[in-house]
């Protein structure tokens, strides 16, 4: 059960990382659809697991990749976003939210 200040913490996170992925990192996701769709805060907030979903699926291993090693420079720029409300910025972790590609082939098995 997370505390109300993680779950504040946690959108937080999740809006400034959707932005900074959108504006700051276009050209590493560029052709394809990335959507922040869970933060998980630790409860000393010095870490966040990041949920991210990727359309087309095919591509998804190889951006995730792009994304983790380009990861320094997202966490230097929540870290200036995010300054003036937490001490420490939180170690980030990216991971595949693969719910709407399971949901997609489900779909595709009932169609058939």
């Amino acid at each position: 059960m997370d505390s109300t200040r993680q779950q504040k913490i946690a959108r937080q996170i999740q809006r400034d990382i959707a932005e900074i992925l959108q504006k700051d990192m276009a050209d590493t996701i560029r052709g394809s659809l990335v959507t922040v769709t869970t933060v998980r805060v630790s409860p000393d907030l010095a870490y966040a697991k990041i949920y991210v979903s990727i359309f087309p699926f095919d591509r998804s291993e190889a951006l995730l990749e792009a994304i983790k090693e380009r990861g320094w420079q997202i966490r230097k720029l929540l870290g200036a976003r995010i300054r003036n409300q937490l001490k420490i910025v939180p170690e980030l972790e990216f991971f595949v939210d693969d719910s709407l590609e399971y949901i997609d082939n489900i779909d595709n098995l009932l169609s058939k």
